[in-house]
């Protein structure tokens, strides 16, 4: 439960008079931080489910084509953590393997004598495997060798041997980009994040939304007399920049990399969970202002008001939104 920030006319006044110089903050700070150099690929903190870490660690280093947050991205993108994922295509599992493919690539990977596609000690070793076979396949192909082994998960080796690289289909070409994209979502920060240029008109949308009341399920529309829920409020803030974020808070937590705590810039997204080493227990987004204070629309009954960060104690981790981050998430609808 949310503590109602005592004194919040007062506090809002000092923030909005902030924010100037916070905006003026972010694009100092975009000529001023490095880019993210390069180093072994680890997996951001939060960013996969804790039972499936160790396997997506491990596996994913199977060759040098793949990296755990390539493994991670499209995992997340074919199931979404789900072991019990079935596609109307027939593909199975946390993997989605299609029988036939599982039937010629499985691998039994926690050595108990089976191949079992339900069991992601088995999937999620045959897909690090079947990437792997792929990137040996096309090795010879010009181009870079991981873009060309995710184009031929998606359109078959052969049509990648035969295009010289990723094939002209709109399909693989944004199945190989998509990925790429997440993939920033999924690694371990090496350096600072890069700073968000469209910070400022998000946070400028929220903030011409503060004192409006709750809505669950809220987007903002006439339907809904312009009132919000969590998500419908960040989803509509990036809207306004051009960002089209998915609609529920735990999906658009892939929407860029992940900035560590004490690295934090307005406009990233705050994010709250019931279980802190697993991200599909997101229930709640705010957008951060600098600070260490948020706007966010809080629960049925409060309005749309800064509040600090540490107003809860189940802070999982911050998003700094990207413009290709948001366009790889999977839309799954919500829910």
């Amino acid at each position: 439960m949310r503590k109602v920030w005592a004194g919040v006319g007062i506090g809002a006044g000092l923030c909005l008079g902030l924010l100037g110089l916070l905006f003026v903050g972010v694009y100092v700070a975009a000529g001023s931080i490095a880019g993210t150099a390069r180093g072994t690929v680890g997996l951001a903190q939060g960013s996969v489910p804790e039972q499936y870490q160790g396997l997506v660690a491990k596996w994913g280093n199977l060759c040098p084509a793949l990296n755990p947050a390539i493994l991670a991205a499209q995992l997340y993108t074919e199931s979404n953590w789900n072991p019990r994922a079935v596609s109307p295509a027939d593909a199975r599992g946390i993997a989605q393997f299609i029988p036939e493919t599982w039937a010629g690539h499985a691998i039994d990977g926690n050595g108990d004598g089976k191949r079992d596609i339900w069991d992601p000690a088995d999937a999620i070793p045959s897909a690090a495997a079947y990437d792997c076979d792929l990137a040996q396949y096309i090795k010879n192909v010009p181009g870079d060798l991981t873009d060309n082994m995710l184009a031929s998960y998606n359109a078959g080796s052969y049509a990648v041997i035969k295009a010289g690289g990723i094939p002209p289909y709109n399909e693989t070409q944004g199945y190989v980009k998509s990925i790429r994209s997440l993939e920033k979502s999924f690694a371990r920060p090496v350096g600072r994040v890069a700073p968000s240029q469209q910070a400022a008109g998000a946070i400028y949308f929220a903030q011409e939304k503060l004192g409006t009341p709750y809505l669950w399920g809220g987007d903002g529309t006439p339907e809904d007399n312009g009132r919000f829920d969590c998500s419908g409020l960040t989803k509509a803030a990036y809207a306004t920049v051009g960002i089209e974020l998915p609609r529920v808070a735990n999906d658009q937590w892939n929407a860029g990399p992940h900035p560590k705590r004490d690295e934090l810039l307005p406009g990233d997204l705050v994010f709250y969970a019931t279980d802190l080493k697993d991200p599909r227990t997101i229930h709640h987004v705010g957008l951060y202002v600098g600070g260490g204070y948020m706007i966010h629309a809080p629960r049925t009954g409060a309005v749309i008001r800064f509040e600090k960060i540490d107003s809860q104690p189940d802070y999982i981790g911050a998003t700094r939104v990207t413009t290709d981050g948001a366009k790889a998430l999977p839309r799954r609808g919500a829910v």
